[in-house]
Formats: structure tokens, C-alpha cells, sequence
């Protein structure tokens, strides 16, 4: 067996196991994505089975992730993470992406384990995703120099209690693709299969890329429960495999990923239900958006997605602007979700430039293990 030392941490509505880069070497584990490494994480969580019982994921793609932590080199920066998306019913790993929730949740794990020095009131955690190279912050309370281990905040789509923390996204646009609008398009037509006449969709890269269609352009109103929403689920797939290919992220022969760019219909705000039976008024948010999460309708949003949107909305022209051109605060882009209302904070420079996107989230640690991975299936990497 390898024994690979973890903490369960939840951050916002996603459960990520965190590792540390120098345990994981000093316990065999160490490498880059591809290769052995792909294969130790697929064989810790169980990824082949997709209820993943002989392992440690939880056989949905919010509860199937990975994250791995190192002390930064780079000036200003206290951390660098790298953030796998473990397979579920397939031995693959996905790094193409990053994860806002799991990052919430490595702002309050450096905290906690040493790699951040807590000081009163509260602490700031600059971070690196090596993933895509965007640089993040974790503002997190840190009364007299110390780490809370519970507190009172939520976030839609739960009702536990957690720490609070304010993720910010700095200088998020282009990370991937060098700009903001990686065809110089605020509406790009794709083509899909059985719709000759193709689609309208926003293409955009911020937090991560994403692929914005009109709803309404697919007869929906984003207003669907996360059961309702899967039956879209399929023209999505291959909505997001068409923007890939025109964003430059894929070539024709490179294979499918479930993970770029990320993919959603957007749509005017109207009355909806959201998952945990709560009444939302359409006066009381200014976008409504449903999105896909690997092979499945996310039962919120990422917060990576949120960026995307919240940048979307400040580029004239694009289809998340005009829907939602008449919210009250330009800088402020609240998003009706299945799971509830998520709020993002734009901050501009003198240019208007898009310099910082900030979402409100909850982190609790979980449990620290010791985990055991089968050393056959290493053996035969």
C-alpha cells in the first residue's frame, strides 16, 4: 500500500481532498499531471467505479477533487496549488481547469497548517493556480492571530456553517487564452449537430473559459431544476466541444474534455425554486444561469464560471450584458442558480479593465487521513 497523508476540506459547495506536494513525494507520490500521478489519485479515489466505493471520491463531480499544495517561489505569492478533476467511472484526471471552491478551501488549509502566517484581524493568502497561472487571494478572519475552526457564513446550496472567506480572482481575464474575448467576438454562431442553423453563444475566458448560450436559443428559460436541466446536458457536451475547437483550447484530433471550457445557458431573471425549496424572486438577482459540471448540470455554480459571467456581463456586446443590462449596480452581477443566489464583486481600473472578481464562500476542514492506495496499481504505470 501507499500510504498518502490528506485533509478532507470543504470549500463553498464543493468537498476537495488536499495534499501536500512535499508529503506526497515523501511518500512515493511524487510527479506532474500525467502518468503516475494520474494514476495514484484515479486509485485513491476508487475512479473507476462510479460510485467510487473502493475509494475516497464522492461519485459526483463537486465531491471528485484533488489539490495539491506547495510553498510558492514566486515573489508576493505564499502558496501554489494544482487542482485535479478525478474521474468518475473512468480512471482519467482532468487538469485543465482550476476550482474557486477548492481554492476557498487551500486559503484556510495554509492557514492552518503553517504555509500562511495568520495575523489579526484578518489574513490574506496569495495564491498561484499552476493550472492556468491565475493568481487568487483567500481573505480569511483571523481574531488575535488565530484560525477559526468553524464560523457562521453559508453560501447557497448548503446550510452548514463554515468559515468565512472572500476568494478574489486577480486579473482574471485572458489566463488561458491571452483575452478576454478570445475570438474578439461578443457572439460567436457554433454549429451543433441536427441544428443546421447552430447557435448563438458568449465565448470568454476568465477564471476559466466558458461558453455562455442564450437559453431561450435552446427553449429553456435557465430557470430548470438540476433534474430538468440534465435533458440539455447532451447538446451542451457538444456545444463545449465546438467552443473548445474555436478558442484555440482543442484541435480536431486532440481528445474530448468534460472540463474546458465550461459550459451554460444564461437567460433574463424570472420566479424560481431553488434546490433546497427556497422561493427567489426574479426582482431579487439580475441573471439566471444554469451550467454543466463534467458529465452533469452543476447544482450551483463554479466559481470560476461566476468570474466568467461577472466579466462577461462588463464586455458590451456579449449575450450575459445585454440580458443583464438593467441590474442596479454595474460592478455587482448576482446570479440566480439552482442552489440560490451567488453574488460577484467587480473591481475596475481606470481603464475599466476587470482587476479583481470576489465571491463570499464557507470552509470547514473536514478530517486529516491517512490514505491507503493499492501499490499494484502503481506497479503497472
Amino acid at each position: 500500500m501507499l500510504r498518502l497523508p490528506a485533509t478532507l476540506m470543504r470549500g463553498g459547495t464543493s468537498k476537495c481532498w488536499v495534499f501536500d506536494a512535499e508529503a506526497m513525494s515523501a511518500a512515493g507520490a511524487a510527479g506532474g499531471p500525467g502518468g503516475r500521478l494520474d494514476t495514484i489519485l484515479a486509485s485513491a479515489f476508487g475512479a473507476t467505479d462510479p460510485r467510487q466505493i473502493d475509494g475516497v471520491g464522492g461519485a459526483t463531480s463537486t465531491t471528485s477533487k484533488a489539490v495539491i499544495v506547495r510553498p510558492s517561489t514566486e515573489p508576493g505569492v505564499d502558496i501554489d496549488y494544482l487542482f485535479a478533476q478525478v474521474g468518475i467511472g473512468t480512471a482519467g484526471v482532468e487538469w485543465a481547469s482550476n476550482c474557486g471552491n477548492c481554492a476557498t478551501a487551500v486559503g484556510l488549509y495554509a492557514l492552518r497548517t503553517g504555509l500562511a502566517k495568520p495575523v489579526h484581524p484578518t489574513t490574506t493568502v496569495e495564491m498561484r493556480n499552476e493550472n492556468t497561472g491565475v493568481r487568487l487571494s483567500a481573505t480569511v478572519p483571523t481574531p488575535g492571530g488565530t484560525v477559526p475552526e468553524l464560523g457562521e457564513a453559508t453560501v447557497p446550496g448548503s446550510l452548514a456553517l463554515g468559515v468565512p472567506v472572500a476568494l478574489g480572482f486577480r486579473d482574471p481575464a485572458g489566463a488561458n487564452t491571452g483575452a478576454l474575448l478570445p475570438t474578439g467576438n461578443g457572439v460567436d454562431r457554433l454549429e451543433l449537430p441536427h441544428r443546421p442553423s447552430g447557435i448563438d453563444a458568449t465565448l470568454v475566458d476568465a477564471g476559466a473559459p466558458a461558453v455562455l448560450a442564450d437559453a431561450a436559443a435552446l427553449d429553456s428559460d435557465a430557470l430548470e431544476t438540476v433534474g430538468d436541466f440534465a435533458a440539455l446536458v447532451p447538446v451542451l457536451t457538444a456545444l463545449r466541444r465546438g467552443a473548445a475547437l474555436r478558442m484555440g483550447l482543442a484541435s480536431p484530433h486532440d481528445p474530448v474534455s468534460h472540463s474546458v471550457p465550461k459550459v451554460g445557458v444564461v437567460a433574463p431573471p424570472g420566479d424560481y425554486v431553488t434546490s433546497l425549496g427556497e422561493r427567489v424572486a426574479a426582482v431579487d438577482y439580475d441573471l439566471a444561469v444554469r451550467m454543466v459540471s463534467m458529465h452533469a448540470p452543476h447544482p450551483a455554480i463554479g466559481l470560476t464560471s461566476a468570474v466568467a459571467l461577472a466579466a462577461a456581463a462588463l464586455a458590451p456586446g456579449t449575450i450575459p450584458a445585454k440580458l443583464a443590462e438593467n441590474r442596479p449596480i454595474a460592478t455587482l452581477l448576482r446570479l440566480g442558480t439552482p442552489a440560490g443566489v451567488v453574488t460577484a464583486e467587480v473591481s475596475l481600473d481606470d481603464t475599466g479593465t476587470v482587476r479583481t472578481v470576489t465571491l463570499h464562500r464557507a470552509a470547514r476542514a473536514i478530517a486529516t487521513a491517512e490514505l491507503f492506495v493499492p501499490a499494484l496499481l502503481q506497479e503497472s504505470v
